[in-house]
């Protein structure tokens, strides 16, 4: 791999975004690009990484945070263009253009019509960790500080009772808004995150770890009462015992209160 020559990333990026409007162009360009900053002694035989299942050219991180830079204002000028050039990227198929492409979602401005069911749809098909984790924080970024009652109506959908598969996704997208420091409406939250706290499927124990330890560290009170209000509410046993469960992967006060809440369901 080259050395990253700071002029010459600068003049290549230049010729990327000239081609912004022209989304095939800027693919074959973007490939080129990426190919020549590759480094061939870590890719392996079939240019997959292992820890992804999409190839990849191993890009270092400051060439990729230099593109993403450059493309923003841009992608919020132009929030059409910018949306059809998402769309070819992801279509490419490769780990930088998915990241890419979740990327000039974020900086999209949040009234645009198409950007919700892109974003639902593209949560249903990615299998990369890197580029979900990219689509449900840096994609959700923009509509989640600068609508969040539009972002939770999308949260909402997403845990809807019959979307399971989405379950997952719904949780890990409301986490960076509970952790805003000028959040503090929880309630909202607390009403979309009932129905899937009630049926606390084994297989989110993981995810509501995550979900609970944001809440705790934003409100301790509130999150020990939500947390009593759902269990003592619940029909069955199921609640309990996936909170008894996770109890021990919790901050240890909230482990304390939770194991007092679920001695009655036993």
């Amino acid at each position: 791999m080259p050395a990253i020559d700071l002029a010459r990333l600068k003049k290549q990026t230049a010729q990327l975004t000239d081609l912004f409007h022209r989304p095939g162009e800027f693919v074959r360009a973007l490939h080129g690009m990426l190919d020549f900053y590759v480094n061939r002694s870590l890719r392996s035989v079939d240019a997959v990484a292992p820890s992804s299942v999409l190839n990849t050219y191993r890009t270092p991180s400051a060439i990729l945070k230099h593109i993403e830079t450059e493309l923003a204002p841009l992608a919020a000028n132009h929030p059409e263009q910018a949306l059809e050039l998402a769309d070819q990227l992801w279509d490419e198929g490769w780990l930088e253009m998915g990241l890419l492409a979740a990327s000039l979602l974020g900086r999209i401005p949040p009234r645009e019509e198409r950007l919700l069911p892109r974003l639902t749809a593209w949560t249903m098909q990615v299998r990369d960790p890197s580029v979900r984790a990219a689509l449900l924080t840096t994609s959700l970024a923009r509509l989640r500080k600068e609508t969040p009652e539009r972002f939770l109506l999308l949260v909402s959908e997403w845990l809807n009772p019959e979307r399971q598969r989405m379950w997952s996704n719904g949780i890990q997208a409301v986490i960076p808004l509970i952790e805003t420091p000028n959040f503090h409406n929880l309630p909202p939250v607390f009403d979309v995150l009932t129905p899937i706290v009630e049926a606390a499927p084994g297989i989110l124990q993981n995810d509501f770890v995550d979900l609970f330890s944001a809440l705790h560290q934003a409100s301790p009170t509130e999150t020990i009462y939500f947390l009593r209000q759902v269990i003592s509410n619940s029909p069955t046993a199921i609640t309990a015992t996936t909170f008894r469960r996770i109890s021990p992967s919790l901050p240890p006060v909230l482990a304390e209160g939770i194991r007092d809440l679920v001695k009655t369901k036993r």
